[in-house]
């Protein structure tokens, strides 16, 4: 199921699609951060009026602006079983 990042609730997981079409300057820093196509992420934050939204991916936590987000395409991955 495809999603923005700014729509998913703590502690669900992810997983990272490809940058939008429109991702222009971000798209180098996002890549550089690990944000690359098929990593995993958790949401671990996001600030009461959704800017910024943190997330935990390859043993690190990284806070994403709006703008930042927005330029991710990601689709949310199904709970765990307990």
């Amino acid at each position: 199921m495809t999603i923005q990042l700014k729509d998913m609730k703590v502690g669900t997981r992810g997983r990272v699609l490809r940058l939008a079409g429109g991702a222009g300057g971000y798209r180098a820093k996002l890549l550089s951060m690990g944000l690359t196509p098929g990593a995993e992420f958790t949401v671990q934050r996001v600030a009461p009026m959704g800017d910024p939204v943190e997330i935990a991916l390859r043993g690190f936590r990284l806070t994403l602006r709006k703008a930042e987000a927005d330029a991710l395409q990601v689709e949310m991955l199904a709970e765990d079983a307990q």
